[in-house]
């Protein structure tokens, strides 16, 4: 099963690593790893926000349990469609399907950890006429498949070297 990415955080981690491959439309990021867990003092440490007459037990008291990541390996997508780059909703949203779809298809060759998909330049609206054309959905398929098995073949970047600190 593929997760999602939804905290900034893992975004700006991801984001901040170079290009896996890039396409005329799209870029691809990669980090190894797992999502950053969310922080359970802050979830626990809420009790203003218990509505008065609502008893405790039905609260969000054990918030932090239900924010806990379930996988500690796999793959985990983050997608990035600006609006600036896909006006209409229905072609921001014809893209992600089509990202989700080719992850899934490409899952096995691709190593586990975070990636992220990012369209970086609009599709040309002389060309595509339709928001959710059939010719846009080929052409975005065919691009994010293309994209996703450069990804694969490409070598891992070298882990950068870390002295040890002698405190």
């Amino acid at each position: 099963m593929i997760g999602r990415i939804v905290r900034p955080a893992d975004f700006e981690r991801v984001l901040a690593a170079p290009q896996r491959s890039r396409s005329a439309h799209f870029a691809v990021h990669y980090v190894a790893g797992v999502p950053s867990r969310p922080n359970a003092a802050l979830a626990k440490a809420a009790p203003e926000a218990v509505i008065p007459g609502l008893s405790p037990e039905l609260s969000t008291d054990q918030a932090g349990a239900a924010c806990t990541i379930v996988d500690e390996s796999g793959h985990w997508l983050g997608l990035v469609v600006p609006k600036r780059h896909a006006k209409r909703a229905v072609t921001r949203n014809l893209i992600k399907r089509q990202v989700r779809a080719a992850m899934a298809r490409h899952a096995a060759e691709l190593p586990a950890g975070l990636w992220v998909v990012r369209l970086r330049a609009p599709f040309d609206r002389q060309q595509f006429l339709s928001p959710g054309s059939d010719h846009l959905r080929a052409t975005a398929h065919e691009e994010v498949d293309v994209l996703f098995d450069r990804a694969a073949r490409s070598p891992l970047p070298p882990v950068p070297y870390r002295p040890r600190s002698r405190t």
